[in-house]
């Protein structure tokens, strides 16, 4: 029997804690492996946390571990919200994990004046986005995890919401989002996610399974994460459920909806990896009688 620790009852991240040091298995077949404590990358400007202090977290029958993961660069002007976003939850067994692409402005003082709260936080070079999340998945304990970005927050109590009553082991939880500007988007699989990505990874919890053999590829720079929805989409869907419900609030900054032609360029490529090569150009077609459409309408 583990015994827990209450570190502060205030806060979802510091409510169910252990001193015993988490066992990190890396099955044989498993192609990636996972680990407690990132190995010191260039320009590492400092790492911390409840990790760094002796504090680790597990699953629990009854109240499976969830893992939130933002990555950040220079995003002072809405991290803390973010992170306030987080350790507010009304769930019990939160783990929170920042990685922080080696930030000029404010952001490392922002997360080391939460760091009490905060799972395991690191600041150095990446690569990018993906780099980031990769990174991110690698230190990830929980059953589940969930991908927000550092200018998006979580919906009140939401992951209490979803996982109170959450029974059957799913691959993909996936719900809605709601931009800052009011425009409310409903993640689904349908027709349409041939095209592009329809599932919103800051309302997407991934099952931890998933990244046994999966990583997302770092030569995508804005729609690597529409390569495991595709793959989910196209393999395992039926183990898959939508709730209807906002998971996060996003602003419109996002690089994936301010590079839209860049987007779907990338998509074009994931894409044509897992569809034949006929259906592919289909797809293309009215890809490109969509934007052609949506340019028009931009002009008028």
């Amino acid at each position: 029997m583990i015994n827990t620790i209450c570190l502060d009852e205030n806060y979802s991240t510091t409510r169910l804690l252990t001193k015993e040091k988490a066992i990190v298995i890396n099955n044989p077949e498993d192609k990636f492996e996972s680990m407690l404590f990132l190995p010191e990358g260039e320009g590492r400007k400092g790492e911390g946390g409840l990790r760094t202090k002796g504090y680790f977290k597990k699953s629990y029958e009854d109240k499976p571990l969830i893992t939130i993961v933002t990555v950040v660069f220079n995003g002072e002007q809405f991290l803390e919200e973010t992170i306030q976003s987080v350790i507010n939850q009304t769930y019990d067994n939160v783990e929170y994990i920042i990685i922080d692409g080696g930030s000029t402005d404010g952001t490392v003082d922002i997360v080391k004046k939460y760091e009490d709260r905060i799972d395991y936080w690191v600041s150095e070079k990446d690569t990018g986005i993906y780099d980031a999340m990769n990174k991110g998945i690698d230190l990830a304990s929980g059953e589940y995890l969930l991908f927000l970005g550092a200018d998006d927050h979580l919906h009140k109590n939401i992951i209490n919401d979803i996982f109170k009553d959450t029974q059957k082991e799913y691959s993909l939880i996936y719900g809605n989002v709601l931009y800052s500007t009011g425009l409310f988007v409903k993640s689904k699989y349908s027709f349409k996610t041939y095209l592009h990505n329809t599932i919103h990874h800051q309302a997407a919890f991934y099952h931890r399974k998933l990244f046994n053999t999966f990583r997302y590829d770092i030569k995508y720079k804005i729609t690597a994460d529409y390569e495991l929805n595709l793959i989910i989409f196209l393999y395992d869907r039926r183990n898959s459920i939508y709730l209807d419900k906002i998971v996060s609030v996003c602003t419109e900054d996002g690089i994936s909806r301010t590079e839209i032609y860049k987007a779907h360029n990338e998509m074009k490529k994931i894409r044509s990896k897992y569809i034949a090569p006929i259906f592919n150009i289909i797809f293309n077609i009215l890809l490109a009688t969509k934007l052609a459409i949506m340019k028009l309408r931009v002009r008028h």
